[in-house]
């Protein structure tokens, strides 16, 4: 009988104690994203198929966090909407471009709390998988003809990191302000066209990360002439609430 009252007695001990070292949160936030790399740049170079021509703009997200056992993971679902409009090349016509990035994020945080203080710093690697769609509206350029365009919706695997700092506002609520930085075509860049002798058209209706198979200097028609990373900087803030 003492036996089994010891065996009960540590059962709920060290239940008691696990439940108590795991945390979770729950929140969501806005990010001011600034493309970088080849996903920046004028819709004169997205007519030339050097890089994307996406102007800065915001983005929204959800988060959740756990800490168990004083490690700390994190998950955060973000949808960022980019656009960039100008000319084509020489002043000619107009293009304008959009992109919809939908992306799921997983990775630790390493939180560095710091006894009696309302401030926890924190690093967060992470893995991410984003998915890209749009649309690119076309008027009177050469070589290709005028329209709106659906952008095909396509997949990359990502990778990136964050700083960030934990502000305590009472036991159950802070503020968290982090900056990202993403890679986030790390992986799977490719070239889609609808057909084997694809017009110049399909350079702008899929991502097309990746070279041109059949491109050819001073060839207009078979554009895309590298890889284009597409990364992106962001300055986020959240409001996170405890379980």
């Amino acid at each position: 009988m003492k036996k089994l009252f010891l065996f009960f007695f540590l059962s709920v001990s060290f239940l008691s104690f696990s439940y108590a070292q795991i945390t979770a949160q729950v929140g969501g936030g806005i990010s001011y994203n600034l493309p970088q790399g080849d996903a920046g740049g004028t819709t004169g170079e997205f007519y030339k198929g050097t890089k994307y021509g996406l102007a800065n703009g915001i983005s929204f997200f959800a988060k959740a966090r756990a800490g168990i056992l004083g490690t700390s993971f994190f998950a955060e679902i973000d949808y960022t909407k980019l656009s960039g409009d100008g000319n084509a090349d020489e002043n000619r016509g107009s293009v304008e471009v959009k992109q919809n990035i939908f992306s799921i994020k997983l990775g630790p945080e390493i939180i560095i709390d710091i006894p009696l203080s309302p401030v926890s710093p924190y690093l967060a690697p992470y893995f991410a998988i984003n998915q890209f769609s749009g649309e690119v509206s076309l008027r009177g350029v050469s070589k290709v003809p005028s329209g709106t365009y659906d952008i095909k919706s396509a997949t990359r695997i990502g990778a990136g990191g964050g700083v960030g700092v934990l502000f305590k506002l009472n036991p159950a609520m802070k503020i968290d302000l982090s900056i990202h930085y993403q890679l986030m075509n790390l992986f799977g860049k490719e070239f889609s066209a609808s057909t084997t002798s694809h017009e110049r058209l399909d350079s702008y209706t899929s991502l097309n990360d990746d070279k041109d198979p059949l491109y050819q200097p001073n060839d207009d028609k078979y554009i895309i002439a590298d890889k284009r990373s597409i990364n992106n900087l962001q300055f986020k803030v959240a409001l996170m609430i405890g379980l």
